[in-house]
């Protein structure tokens, strides 16, 4: 019997989240289409935070090994595997299988799949649980693996999958290039994602933070315009100017409307929603008139695809991208834990494996 090791959360007593102890587990049965990774480094995502503290609701199983912003070195692969062999560098994110055959799933949007499989707090069709990143292996289906350019550092790559894609695919999808306009909200983990990827595409950045300690921050990664949403009417000098808001953001102001944000799309501008705050947490209020009066489109972006990765990476290598990650030992996960509920980390935790020596 095959065992991995991970760092786990062994209680279900939501006061124990972030101490994590390391564990045995079975990974999932190998299967001929399973790509499976030894893994060097992953990245701590404020969806790991929001499961282990069950803001998302109560976890599965236990124990839960988080993490799903996976970097490691392919050492088996399946008979029907054509992409990868052993040795290869590779990355894994949120999903780790589909059902491959349905109509999104052959249409470049395989993250949509309503039989697709998250990396962690989910099981297996034969009941094993999914187990994530914050491990020394992993198995995942070929379709979810994704190969890392030479050109960009593991440390670098691991939050990419996750954090990256989630807000590359909606620039892509909404043709952000020289000439836009783009809005990004919340300047954390995933908006500062947005301002180098957005800038990188050409697009001209408009930053919207409650954080003005974070302003100098949003200028440097190449925001041009930076906006204090603690201001009284910020959103007036904006009225009919951006083509797309990205908001990234779990915390929304006390009386905020959806208009304060339409209008300042242009007509017929989008705004897209990736963040996922605790589920008790309340959206802005939305009317109709918030839609038409600019003709806008109000909707949401879950990761990317396997295309939408392999865009971002090639886009990310050949620009030189550069997220601003801190690098620690995977036996500081508490630490990383607490500083990524706390809002302390600029901009991203990954750790770096210290359970076991990774071959080649």
């Amino acid at each position: 019997m095959v065992e991995f090791k991970g760092y786990a959360l062994t209680k279900e007593d939501r006061s124990a989240w972030s101490s994590l102890e390391v564990v045995t587990f079975e990974p999932k049965k190998f299967e001929e289409t399973d790509v499976e990774i030894a893994i060097t480094h992953c990245g701590l995502c404020g969806s790991d935070v929001h499961i282990l503290r069950q803001g998302w609701g109560s976890v599965t199983y236990t124990p839960l090994i988080a993490g799903h912003e996976i970097v490691g070195k392919v050492t088996r692969v399946g008979a029907k595997v054509s992409e990868f062999k052993a040795g290869d560098r590779v990355g894994v994110g949120a999903k780790v299988a589909s059902c491959g055959t349905c109509n999104r799933c052959t249409h470049d949007n395989e993250q949509y799949c309503p039989s697709s499989l998250d990396t962690i707090n989910n099981r297996y069709p034969d009941g094993t649980p999914a187990q994530g990143g914050f491990a020394t292996a992993i198995r995942a289906n070929e379709r979810f693996v994704y190969a890392i350019p030479d050109g960009i550092d593991s440390k670098d790559a691991a939050s990419m999958l996750c954090a990256g894609v989630t807000v590359y695919s909606p620039l892509r999808r909404n043709n952000i290039g020289a000439g836009k306009k783009v809005g990004v909200i919340g300047i954390g983990g995933l908006g500062h994602y947005a301002i180098l990827f957005a800038k990188a595409l050409g697009a001209q950045v408009y930053a919207f933070t409650h954080s003005p300690s974070k302003k100098e921050d949003a200028k440097k990664l190449g925001a041009d315009v930076v906006v204090d949403t603690g201001a009284k009417d910020y959103q007036k000098p904006y009225y009919d100017t951006l083509d797309l808001i990205i908001s990234t953001t779990n915390v929304f102001s006390p009386g905020t409307s959806f208009s304060t944000y339409t209008s300042m799309l242009s007509v017929h501008g989008k705004f897209v929603n990736v963040g996922l705050p605790d589920i008790d947490t309340e959206m802005p209020s939305l009317h109709a008139f918030d839609m038409l009066t600019s003709g806008a489109f109000i909707g949401g972006s879950l990761i990317g695809s396997k295309g939408d990765v392999y865009e971002m990476l090639k886009v990310a290598a050949e620009k030189g991208i550069k997220p601003w990650v801190q690098e620690l030992p995977m036996r500081d996960l508490k630490t990383a834990l607490e500083g990524v509920h706390n809002g302390d980390v600029r901009y991203r935790y990954v750790l770096k494996q210290d359970i076991v020596p990774v071959p080649y």
